[in-house]
This record gives C-alpha cells, structure tokens and sequence, in this order.
C-alpha cells in the first residue's frame, strides 16, 4: 500500500459522460472492478474508486498519483471534456453511529463498498451540479451587461444576429442542464438497494442538491424570460419597419400613379 495516501475522498467531474461500456470493459482487464447500474467500482488493496457514467469519479483514500493515473485513463474514453473539471475534497473517517456529514466531514459507519457507493452517489451528484452552476453563472456574467443596458437607456444595441446567437446559447444550456436533471434525482441504484437510501438522502440532504437544482433552474428561467422579451421587442421592432415600408411604397406608386395621369392629360 502506498505510504502517501489519507483518509480522504475526492469528487471530480471530468467530461460530459463516459463511453461507459467501453471504459468498463478496459479497466476491468487488469483492475479488480465491479459494475453497477451506471457506475464502476474499482478497488486497490480495499481503497475503492467509484466511475460514472455521466463523467465524474470519486476516490477514496488514493493517492495523488493514482488518481491522476486513473483520470488520465478515464479521459480516453470521454465525450467532451471539460476545459477546467470541477472538484470537491472531503476527510472522512469511521464511527459507530449513522453515516453523516459535518462540515465537510464524512463520518462513516462502515467502508463496505455499496456503503460507500451509496455516498459517493451524492458526492458525484453535487460536482455535477458545480459544472451547471459554473455554466449557468458564466451565461448570466456575460450577459448582465444586456439589462443594465435596458435600464439605463431603455434600448439594447444587440443586432438580430447576435440575439438569435445568445438566445441559441441560452437554449443550449437550459436544455442540456434539463436533459442531465435526472441525474440529480434519487438514482435507479436504490430501486436494487432500497436500504441504502437514507444514507444517500443523507448526504443529499446536506449538499443541498434538490434545493441548488431548484435555485439553477429559476436562474435559468429569469435569463431565458429576458431573452425572450427582447427578441418580441425585436420582432415589434422588425414588423414596425416592414409596415413602413409598405406605407412608403404604396406612397411612391400613388406618386407614380399620379404623375403619370398628368403626363398623359
């Protein structure tokens, strides 16, 4: 066993998702490896790492040097990877009472690996929503310019084109953050292990997971409202002008109608 290693657990979200299938198959060649409903368990001398399907991986008690051989590893098989991948560092250790956690701290009842599993389920859930909480405020940061702009001078000098660039964006987050909120309801993992759901609710309890969720999407509504009135003011704007148009084309063939009449008179 190597002598760097503490008693901690680390959560980091990597990419997307993983080719789950075909990572499986490649680590459990030479890694004694577990699979579960969309997730891995991967186990060295009784120190467990859990993959998920939906790119984040959670070690237990590894050392720096084996968590950055595994991820290098998990990259391969990656579908989208993250510029810069989002992290959460926990301590842990054991006590007879109920699994919980406090400040930051786990305390674990037991190291069984479905126990453990059964924590790192919340673990990769709240990493998880840390890359659409850092996705969404990104969105909002390079936007605020957009209603300030509105308040102080009632207009915006967005173009059609770069309205409709934003709006895509906007719809592009909100629908890929919508797609994945699955992920943040109670896994199918605790259909098969019904009596591990307290200690998950535990923990997703304490990381807010429901109550961030819920604060994203209404984020994520307030944007999209502001977008959505601006492109309406657009499209008032846009026929406003095709109407004069026509009002001033009727206008010029009146004129042209009348100063024919009088040539020919």
């Amino acid at each position: 066993m190597n002598t760097d290693v503490t008693t901690e657990c680390f959560a980091v979200a990597l990419a997307e998702n993983f080719r789950f299938q075909e990572l499986a198959r490649d680590l459990m060649q030479d890694e004694r490896a577990t699979v579960y409903r969309d997730s891995l368990h991967v186990d060295r001398d009784g120190r467990s790492a859990f993959v998920f399907s939906y790119g984040v991986v959670i070690t237990w008690q590894w050392s720096v040097a084996e968590r950055e051989g595994l991820i290098k590893r998990l990259l391969r098989y990656a579908d989208i990877p993250y510029a810069e991948v989002e992290s959460e560092r926990f301590n842990y250790s054991m006590q007879t009472e109920p699994t919980r956690i406090q400040r930051d701290h786990i305390f674990l009842s037991e190291t069984s690996p479905l126990h453990l599993l059964a924590v790192s389920h919340a673990l990769a859930q709240s990493v998880k929503l840390s890359t659409f909480e850092t996705l969404v405020s990104r969105t909002m940061q390079s936007t605020a310019h957009i209603p300030r702009a509105l308040a102080e001078t009632g207009r915006t000098q967005l173009s059609r084109y770069e309205l409709a660039k934003i709006r895509g964006r906007l719809f592009l987050t909100k629908s890929d953050i919508i797609v994945r909120y699955d992920l943040l309801d109670t896994p199918e993992f605790f259909w098969e292990y019904p009596e591990l759901e307290p200690v998950y609710q535990q923990m997703a309890n304490y990381l807010e997971i429901r109550n961030r969720t819920q604060l994203l999407s209404t984020r994520l509504t307030t944007v999209h409202e502001l977008f959505e009135m601006l492109a309406d003011e657009r499209k008032h704007k846009h026929s406003a002008t095709l109407e004069w148009i026509i009002i001033w084309l009727i206008a010029v063939e009146i004129i042209i109608f009348l100063v024919n009449d009088f040539i020919l008179k």
